[in-house]
């Protein structure tokens, strides 16, 4: 299904990386990205001669194992007095079915423990071994061993991008059904990276991808059908895609108990495995041990999760757990008291109390945890232990919603997406799915994208901020477009940059970020992307100015109204936004300073001009009908009347 070539490439790369990462131990002050070593190609030529070896022998031990099953068949057939004229064949076959199984069987095995490596472990040693693993195990025909390598090839994971390998791999894997394949092509085609710009077919790759059961298929399709990107804008479509994803994450959301780290501490850090740290559970505990006893409440909270939940350091208990929460609830704290809330309401080691849990909740809920506030909103929703109130639901799930509560989303989008409780409102509810939607296991992406464009891998970050745009996250739409106007990116040809951009910038426009909508005032300004169009950039700076008080967009508008600009000249209305831009932002001081003088300098020259030419032209009227002598006449009748002035005044 693969070629053999594409596999050595990738064990090659696999094999620098690992060679890297152990020559870190000899030199702890270089970066990691810079350590250059060279590689011992013989190693991975005995490591590819092995997979081969290990190939021609199993093909070997078939061989002479079905010519042993064939004499004892022989034999056995001959004393029975059967014929054999079919039994050769059927011997072949079962022998074909039971070398492929545990071929298969190996490739399963190998998937797993790379599986394993990259779960107990985030070393990058590590993972370049886990990679080593699904390589191996790609070779011998794993699906999901070859999608991990595809992915690795197209993400640039280790340094190992290679787009034109990850389709070829991922073309295969769609034909053999795989959704994530379907996904990926549908991406590629979106944005014509290694292959043909093709919004229709991206549109059928992603429709069977979410077909397959691709959440991230479903995603882009929902935020398409919501946006109208190639499509029919249709909310109810959009509503739908949304939905399934946002069910998904919800339950893994309902599974995981949900006590979220909020205030971070060297114990935390280590419990989830953050800021450079290793999951670390013993560690963990160590740290929440030592500030507990030094009467940290959180830290009792937290030995009481683990608890709860269990794992290798805290094995799962109950009666520990309700202790270390019994603790920190008796010092007011208020995940100690959403602790003992859950037990009581799921029944952990003693009796299901949902009175004693609404008890607990409430308490929490009022120290504005937001679990607890969830938890409150739940228990009305279901008629958990109280009567059904859809109203005081919503108003918990709402205030649970105001700290970023996931669960509390989602079901206020259930709400809005049924009308339980409140008016119906299929936008209301796809933006709340939406919200759900993007707190997936894909989201990871944001950061090895940041950490790739930091260390000067900008195709690999390009590739995956613009995976997540074409998912619909505003932020990565305008990092994509960012990259794609440096013209830094090698996976796109130089003159499908700007035009990339620019549909990049508006679509994160359209998602209310008042930068990107300066930005697409600028390109039609400069036509970049486009023609130049003053009347449109204008328009865009009037939203930007208007909608979101952007000084830049004030101060830009201000320069087309004084010079008029695809707008009617108006120096007067370029003055009170010069004004408003250094109003609205310190840093528009220095620039409006300077942009007022020219404006006034030009305009006392224009007055001063404008003057000697109307004065000039006065004159040579009056020359024209009074005379030549017309000064001398004005002269005397001022002198005329000064006398007659005078006299008056003195009689």
């Amino acid at each position: 299904m693969k070629p053999l070539t594409l596999l050595i490439q990738i064990l090659i790369l696999i094999g620098v990386t690992i060679k890297n990462m152990e020559a870190e131990g000899y030199n702890k002050r270089q970066k990691e990205r810079n350590v250059t070593t060279q590689v011992s190609v013989n190693k991975v030529k005995q490591l590819l001669s092995h997979i081969l070896e290990q190939r021609k022998l199993s093909k070997v031990i078939n061989k002479k194992e079905y010519l042993l099953e064939k004499k004892r068949n022989q034999h056995k057939l001959k004393i029975k007095g059967i014929p054999n004229k079919d039994v050769p064949k059927r011997n072949k076959n079962h022998l074909k079915k039971q070398a492929e199984k545990n071929f298969t069987d190996q490739g399963d095995d190998l998937f797993n423990m790379g599986v394993k490596i990259l779960q107990e472990s985030k070393s990058q040693k590590h993972k370049a071994e886990a990679y080593m693993l699904f390589a191996k195990a790609a070779d011998m025909g794993n699906l999901k061993a070859m999608e991990k390598m595809a992915e690795a090839l197209l993400f640039g994971n280790f340094g190992m991008q290679n787009i034109t390998a990850a389709i070829q791999l991922y073309e295969s894997l769609a034909k053999e059904g795989s959704y994530k394949a379907q996904n990926a092509l549908g991406f590629l085609s979106s944005y014509g990276i290694g292959m043909e710009y093709d919004q229709a077919k991206a549109l059928i790759y992603y429709t069977f991808g979410s077909a397959g059961g691709s959440m991230m298929s479903q995603m882009i399709l929902g935020y398409r059908y919501l946006s109208g990107i190639n499509v029919l804008q249709n909310c109810e479509v959009a509503l739908n895609h949304y939905k399934k994803v946002a069910d998904y994450i919800a339950d893994k959301l309902e599974k995981s108990e949900g006590i979220p780290v909020e205030k971070v501490s060297l114990g935390q850090l280590h419990l989830i495995g953050r800021k450079g740290l290793d999951q670390d559970y013993y560690k963990a505990l160590y740290y929440f041990l030592k500030a507990a006893k030094a009467g940290s409440a959180n830290a009792m909270a937290f030995i009481g999760k683990m608890y709860l939940e269990g794992n290798a350091a805290a094995p799962q208990n109950n009666a520990t757990a309700f202790k270390y929460f019994s603790m920190a609830a008796d010092k007011g704290n208020a995940i100690g008291l959403y602790g003992l809330g859950l037990l009581h309401f799921h029944g952990k080691g003693i009796p299901v109390n949902y009175a004693e849990a609404l008890k607990y909740f409430q308490k929490a809920a009022e120290k504005g945890w937001p679990n607890a506030q969830f938890q409150l909103g739940f228990m009305y929703y279901s008629g958990s232990g109280v009567w059904k109130d859809y109203k005081l639901a919503f108003k918990y799930f709402y205030l649970a919603s105001q700290s970023g509560q996931p669960l509390a989303i989602y079901y206020l989008a259930e709400m809005y997406a049924t009308g339980t409780g409140v008016l119906r409102s299929c936008r209301t509810a796809v933006e709340l799915y939406k919200g759900v939607c993007e707190l997936g296991h894909w989201a990871e992406k944001f950061l090895t994208a940041y950490f790739a464009y930091k260390d000067g891998d900008i195709d690999s970050s390009l590739v995956q901020y613009a995976l997540l745009a074409e998912m619909g996250y505003e932020v990565a739409q305008s990092n994509s477009a960012f990259i794609l106007e440096s013209k830094k990116a090698n996976i796109l040809e130089k003159e499908k940059m700007y035009p990339m951009a620019l549909l990049l910038w508006n679509r994160a426009a359209v998602q209310g970020n008042a930068f990107a909508r300066v930005k697409i005032g600028d390109y039609h300004y400069y036509g970049y992307g486009t023609k130049k169009d003053y009347q449109t950039a204008a328009t865009h700076y009037s939203i930007a100015a208007d909608k979101y008080h952007s000084a830049q967009a004030m101060f830009n508008l201000a320069y087309m109204y004084e010079h008029g600009l695809g707008i009617a000249k108006d120096i007067h209305l370029a003055r009170r936004l010069y004004d408003m831009a250094a109003q609205t932002s310190p840093d528009a001081h220095i620039p409006v300073f300077f942009a007022l003088m020219k404006l006034e300098t030009m305009h006392l020259l224009r007055d001063i001009l404008f003057f000697n030419f109307t004065m000039r032209w006065k004159w040579m009227k009056l020359d024209n009908t009074v005379g030549p002598y017309w000064d001398l006449f004005v002269i005397g009748l001022l002198v005329a009347t000064l006398i007659f002035l005078l006299r008056n005044r003195y009689r």
